[in-house]
């Protein structure tokens, strides 16, 4: 299939799926939406100036700014300075919603939770430290001694009214619906939650919707919508790398997860994302394919929410 049929595709699938901007009727205004926010890192290292016009047409209000290696908006950011930066946002009627720094680690947070106090922005984001994969009683030691090591960050985090999200993810302390009911049972703050990535937790696929009831609306500020599949992390066929995201034929169905975040009415950012091979590059070669992707999952999630109303 050439890029043009494949986007052509694209299209065909969000129209079958019905409108993309339908505004709620009166009767329905209090229906339940997810709250997206668009990761810079789906656009490779494409210029800011480029990425923040597609915000408002992925359906989000915030950008969620990546680094080296996935993106270098972070590094545009420094070298253009913040007040340059806080003009683009304003020139483009976006704001900073996420600044997602995986190679800090949760100890090294503070300074930017500081730079996203400074630009209006809501969340930090990375990984968790501790053993790897732990389950059962060593999940539940493993998981409370992070939560206490944590515990002057996250004090810094409530003081600048910020929120740090960490990620369940593979090969790290969050990784075991184990350790993630754990830090939902040991945590006491607002200010720290669990940045839900499903595919991580494709080892437990028929776990995710009573994991997402059982941890709750406070403990998941942020939701990665992608599953898993083999072009995370291996070169596959554009096609294939592509079923990471929603409505693209992986097989996840996540009408059951939706029914879930409606149960808890999730109120968290969510975020439509997938990774290319290798890493840093534009999922797809302009910005207006990348963006029209993400519309034709947002028409496949608009889809679940329907049915499961």
């Amino acid at each position: 299939m050439n890029r043009r049929d494949f986007i052509g595709r694209l299209s065909l699938a969000a129209a079958s799926l019905g409108p993309l901007s339908t505004l709620p009727s009166a009767a329905a205004e209090k229906t339940f939406r997810f709250r997206y926010i668009l990761s810079s890192a789906m656009y490779g290292t494409m210029p800011l100036e480029v990425i923040l016009p597609e915000v408002a047409k992925t359906g989000a209000d915030a950008i969620d700014i990546w680094q080296l290696p996935h993106g270098n908006q972070r590094e545009q950011i420094d070298e253009m300075g913040l007040d340059a930066f806080a003009e683009l946002l304003t020139k483009h009627k976006v704001k900073l919603g996420v600044s997602t720094r995986y190679p800090l680690g949760p100890l090294k947070l503070q300074p930017e939770m500081e730079f996203v106090k400074r630009l209006g922005g809501k969340m930090v984001l990375c990984g968790s430290i501790g053993p790897r994969e732990p389950k059962g009683e060593e999940a539940k030691v493993a998981v409370k001694a992070f939560l206490e090591t944590m515990k002057p960050h996250v004090a810094r985090a409530e003081e600048l009214r910020v929120v740090m999200a960490i990620e369940n993810h593979d090969n790290q302390l969050l990784y075991h619906p184990d350790s993630l009911r754990y830090f939902a049972e040991f945590n006491r703050s607002k200010h720290i939650g669990i940045a839900f990535a499903l595919h991580h937790l494709h080892a437990f696929t028929s776990e995710i919707p009573k994991l997402i009831e059982d941890l709750g609306n406070d403990q998941i500020p942020f939701i990665y919508f992608q599953e898993h599949g083999e072009g995370i992390r291996k070169k596959v066929p554009k096609e294939e790398e592509m079923k990471q995201m929603p409505g693209f034929g992986g097989g996840l169905d996540y009408r059951p997860i939706v029914r879930a975040l409606r149960k808890i009415n999730y109120s968290g950012y969510a975020e439509i994302f997938m990774h290319p091979t290798p890493r840093g590059i534009p999922i797809l070669p302009t910005a207006g394919e990348i963006t029209q992707a993400i519309n034709a999952s947002r028409a496949y999630l608009k889809n679940c929410l329907k049915e499961t109303a």
